[in-house]
């Protein structure tokens, strides 16, 4: 599986694979929450691939002072971990185009999403795919952590 996060020359070698899992975040500040998420997601296939909304999309979402680290920066981090085989940026403010055009088998997000608020959730059904809520993990939040450096 090729490393990029850019959509080229990724397709394919997703399509291809089997038990396709995709997740999607901004991962600003990657903490143990999003250690132990991106691991369970993981073990439900055999390709974990990881949507990072772009230093732009970011801004839009969580305002100007966000992301605290480069869209580069966030990808080679997330690929460092053993469980993400590829990250792909996207510019929207949701990843839809992007799961329309991956098609994952398993399409997942943190328990802090019901099923029916995961994007993507109608089209990867209709699809014959499964999407998860995956368990949260309390007190870990990056918006959680900013704010506590910025109060010392």
């Amino acid at each position: 599986m090729q490393n990029n996060y850019q959509l080229t020359n990724v397709i394919n070698e997703i399509n291809n694979s089997k038990d396709v899992v995709f997740t999607n975040g901004v991962f600003d500040l990657l903490h143990v929450g999003h250690v132990r998420y991106l691991n369970e997601a993981k073990n439900l296939g055999n390709i974990l691939v990881v949507g990072m909304n772009s230093d732009n999309s970011v801004k839009k979402i969580k305002g100007p002072s966000r992301p605290i680290n480069s869209l580069e920066d966030r990808a080679k981090i997330l690929l460092a971990l053993k469980s993400v085989d590829c990250v792909v940026s996207f510019d929207d403010e949701t990843p839809l185009n992007l799961i329309k055009k991956i098609m994952p088998d398993i399409l997942v997000k943190g328990g802090d999403y019901t099923i029916e608020d995961i994007v993507g959730h109608k089209e990867v059904l209709e699809n014959g795919g499964l999407v998860k809520s995956l368990p949260f993990h309390e007190g870990y939040s990056s918006t959680q952590f900013i704010n506590q450096i910025k109060k010392q």
